[in-house]
Order: structure tokens, then C-alpha cells, then sequence
């Protein structure tokens, strides 16, 4: 099964403020790279997938 940025986030439970900060990022940040208008790079990728427990190859970046 592949998971999108937001499904990932919702069945990690997080709300995009609790992921952008994890991240370390803005949430305005946060939200370009959920509504797509922005491409996250790797190690941001790899860092969101370990914080949401999900394979990195199993979401959609």
C-alpha cells in the first residue's frame, strides 16, 4: 500500500504543526510538500518516514 504525505501524517496521528516541527520546519513549509507545490528533499523524506513509521518506499513523495 502507498501513502500520500497527509495520509501518512493522519495514521501517524500528527497534525501538520506536530510534523513540522519534527521536521524542523515551518508549517507553511510543511504544507507546500503536502499540497505538492514543493519536492521534500531526501533527508527530510527519510526523516518523515522514520517519524511516521512507514517504509520510505511505501510513500508518495
Amino acid at each position: 500500500m502507498k501513502f500520500d504525505l497527509r495520509q501518512a501524517r493522519s495514521y501517524a496521528g500528527l497534525s501538520q504543526k506536530e510534523i513540522a516541527s519534527k521536521l524542523g520546519l515551518a508549517k507553511p513549509t510543511y504544507q507546500n510538500y503536502e499540497a505538492g507545490d514543493r519536492k521534500m528533499r531526501i533527508d527530510k523524506a527519510k526523516k518523515f518516514s522514520k517519524i511516521v513509521g512507514i517504509p520510505i518506499e511505501q510513500i508518495i513523495f
